[in-house]
């Protein structure tokens, strides 16, 4: 904690306050604020308050990857967290791995994410999880399986109803906005699922995400400086699903007219919600 209240030191008096790059503030805070627990900004643009550790094992969950110090959520997603694991300890697997949460205080990280900034995104394994009792060089060195083939056109045969139950679950959770996984795995999903389909409206195709599963829960009540993420069109989404399978096999002839894409931009604590000065500052909780 001293070592990273000198970085955070260091920097601010290096450059003036707004002009720091916003992941090299916040990838040295290694505990939460003192504050109650809130986030403040978008999935992709902000940070957060007062944010509360999973544990790193429990009964029915082992939080992997530890030397991240990723781990860390608002208190509604950590208790989803919890949740599908007890549920999937109860239909056989052992329970569930936990990757990436957020931050200590949330914010841009110093590698991989662009989102998971504000305490309501993470990353739960498709691995069907059996030993609980990982040690803390296990969760560096174990690692997930491909659910995909084809370029995540169809799943493989490491995909089984296990994966289904554990997307359906996180899913039909009235906290869950929505789900992020490869596009075949949705079409199978859509393919085998026969009772309510209703929860298929949350789960969205999107590039990789055949490792894990992506978690995203609504802005708690009350969130003031809280951005929500559109609500997902209507329907179950299966046909839009297909769409992108279909684009995977068959791609369509690239745009001649299309512009190159933006070159990703570094945020700095300027590109932040003001409310996220004051969570860097803030006395370790």
């Amino acid at each position: 904690m001293v070592r990273a209240a000198l970085i955070c030191l260091i920097a601010l008096i290096a450059l003036p306050a707004q002009a720091q790059l916003a992941k090299e503030l916040f990838g040295a805070a290694d505990r939460p604020s003192d504050h109650r627990p809130e986030p403040h900004g978008s999935y992709a643009r902000g940070c957060g308050a007062g944010l509360v550790e999973l544990p790193e094992t429990g009964q029915s969950w082992q939080a992997m990857r530890l030397s991240r110090n990723r781990n860390w959520g608002h208190p509604d997603l950590i208790d989803l967290v919890q949740d599908i694991g007890r549920h999937m300890d109860r239909i056989g697997w052992g329970g569930i791995y936990v990757g990436d949460l957020s931050q200590p205080r949330g914010g841009p990280m110093l590698t991989g994410h662009r989102s998971h900034q504000i305490g309501l995104d993470a990353d739960i394994w498709l691995y069907p999880a059996t030993d609980m009792t990982l040690s803390r060089r296990e969760r560096e060195e174990i690692s997930a399986i491909s659910m995909r083939r084809a370029e995540g056109a169809y799943v493989n045969s490491n995909w089984s109803r296990g994966q289904h139950e554990l997307v359906k679950k996180a899913a039909q959770d009235p906290r869950t906005a929505r789900i992020f996984i490869f596009p075949g795995a949705k079409v199978q999903m859509c393919n085998d699922e026969t009772g309510d389909r209703s929860w298929l409206r949350k789960v969205r195709p999107w590039w990789g995400h055949h490792y894990h599963m992506h978690v995203r829960i609504a802005c708690p009540r009350g969130a003031r400086n809280c951005e929500d993420q559109a609500a997902p069109p209507p329907g179950d989404g299966c046909a839009e699903a297909q769409d992108w399978v279909n684009n995977i096999l068959n791609p369509p002839p690239p745009d001649p007219n299309a512009p190159p894409p933006s070159p990703r931009r570094e945020l700095t604590m300027a590109n932040l919600p003001q409310q996220c000065a004051s969570v860097l500052s803030a006395p370790a909780r």
